[in-house]
């Protein structure tokens, strides 16, 4: 018997024991301080050891516990970030996507795995109105956004097989996400020729600044490759003018690409919101977000194969698709930057299929009046001022201070009562940066998170300010 393998009965106990601290984790999770007791310091020296020479077989799981009292706790009061709250189901999923090790990249590979992915994809692309793309689930928005704009480069200004051809310019808001510039970046376009566009008193971008910057680079002789609108601002949660957005680029020859990675997937609860989507040519969306999936789990849609085909396709001899059969020859890697890939639809779809989309819908139609809901709290407390429209669930505010106080120290007041706040541990915002103002940011995608919830981060933010004077 090969030194790595165990027997069934062994891996029964395993499971048995990890399934047991998750579904302790699980009970208790209401109860725990979200952010744990520990320190650099302490978890280096808890978990930076010497790689074992031998094995201590199952003894090896006791220091799971400590993982776990050393992790963040994302109970219903987690509001840090735009981070799902990891659904128990799809994790069940996941330890089986784990075990049968499908690799995705072709049907050959994993036929039930790329068939899954494919049918999931199709979900994605029907729940936010746009029934007709095609895609592949990434790791995450920012890889989205990456191929996106790939394909982008690679329509308007053919690079593959020639080099980058000089003159191309993307266009985003000022409030566009970080993953664009390092996508600028990364396909050779140039940070340099990323233009930022102005955006009005809700952070949405505007359009007639975005036509007036076109025509002013066309007249220098660039070449408009792609714009970028943001369904859903990383910061506040802005939607740009979709239709508005994609007439221009459509007027001017640029590809058409939105991040979607935030708020895309809230079209499912309310599409009016989203009017124009259709319109894309790509968007990334991350069902890791607000579909609750655990990590990782992104996706890129796409109008056109043909544009990803031309984009990625490239296959070493070992890799050629043998097999002509529509179903059967088909292979993701053609129409993907990745060649090995996880199973990573079989947790969407265990899920969807466990709670049916209608429960997400609610799930997210709560989560988007609980955010109504803390901003309205937020404008009846005279020591605080809310900073940015709410349009999904990302709420952006302040504490005032105590009298009046230049920006420059009340921005570090309100960093002071963001770190207070977070080692209380019993409330976690984030934060951002709107105009120049630190913002305290508290955004709701978690299915866990009740009113009760929503109702205790005033208290808490108020008894932080106190405490640090």
């Amino acid at each position: 018997m090969n030194p790595i393998e165990i027997s069934t009965d062994q891996f029964l106990r395993l499971a048995e024991r990890v399934t047991q601290l998750a579904a302790e984790y699980l009970e208790h999770i209401d109860t725990q301080a979200i952010s744990p007791a520990t320190s650099g310091e302490q978890t280096i020296s808890l978990f930076r050891t010497a790689m074992p020479e031998d094995g201590m077989g199952e003894e090896a799981l006791n220091a799971l516990p400590e993982v776990m009292r050393s992790s963040r706790v994302q109970n219903g009061r987690f509001f840090g970030y735009v981070l799902g709250s990891g659904e128990p189901v799809g994790a069940v999923a996941d330890l089986l996507a784990s075990v049968i090790n499908q690799n995705v990249t072709a049907w050959r590979s994993g036929p039930a795995a790329v068939v899954i992915e494919q049918t999931v994809v199709g979900w994605l692309g029907q729940g936010i109105g746009c029934p007709e793309f095609r895609g592949h689930l990434t790791g995450g928005g920012s890889s989205a956004n990456l191929m996106g704009l790939a394909m982008a480069r690679e329509t308007k200004a053919p690079a593959n097989e020639k080099g980058i051809v000089a003159g191309g310019v993307v266009y985003a808001s000022d409030e566009i996400h970080m993953s664009i510039p390092k996508s600028v970046a990364l396909l050779g376009i140039g940070r340099g020729n990323l233009r930022l566009i102005e955006t009005d008193d809700s952070f949405r971008m505007i359009p007639e600044a975005l036509e007036a910057r076109i025509l002013q680079d066309k007249a220098a002789g660039k070449i408009p490759l792609a714009v970028v609108a943001s369904a859903g601002t990383v910061n506040c949660g802005a939607i740009d003018p979709l239709r508005q957005i994609a007439q221009i680029a459509q007027r001017h020859g640029a590809w058409f690409h939105i991040d979607g990675a935030y708020g895309a997937l809230a079209a499912v609860a309310d599409r009016a919101k989203f009017d124009g989507m259709e319109l894309a040519d790509s968007i990334s969306l991350d069902p890791h977000k607000w579909l609750y999936q655990p990590l990782d789990c992104g996706c890129l849609l796409y109008r056109s194969p043909e544009a990803a085909q031309k984009t990625f396709a490239h296959s070493g001899e070992y890799a050629r698709s043998l097999n002509a059969d529509r179903v059967e020859g088909f292979v993701f890697f053609e129409e993907s930057l990745e060649l090995s890939r996880r199973f990573r639809a079989l947790k969407l779809w265990l899920s969807l299929r466990y709670h049916g989309v209608a429960a997400f819908r609610q799930s997210i139609a709560k989560d988007l009046a609980q955010a109504r809901r803390l901003a309205e709290a937020i404008q009846k407390e005279p020591q605080l001022e809310l900073l940015a429209p709410v349009e999904l669930s990302a709420v952006c505010f302040q504490h005032r201070g105590v009298g009046r106080r230049p920006e420059e120290e009340l921005n570090r007041f309100n960093l002071a009562v963001l770190n207070r706040v977070v080692k209380r541990g019993r409330v976690y915002l984030s934060n951002a940066s709107l105009r120049g103002k630190f913002c305290l940011r508290a955004c709701v995608v978690n299915h866990r998170t009740k009113d009760a919830d929503i109702d205790s981060v005033i208290p808490e933010v108020l008894a932080a300010a106190r405490e640090i004077g």
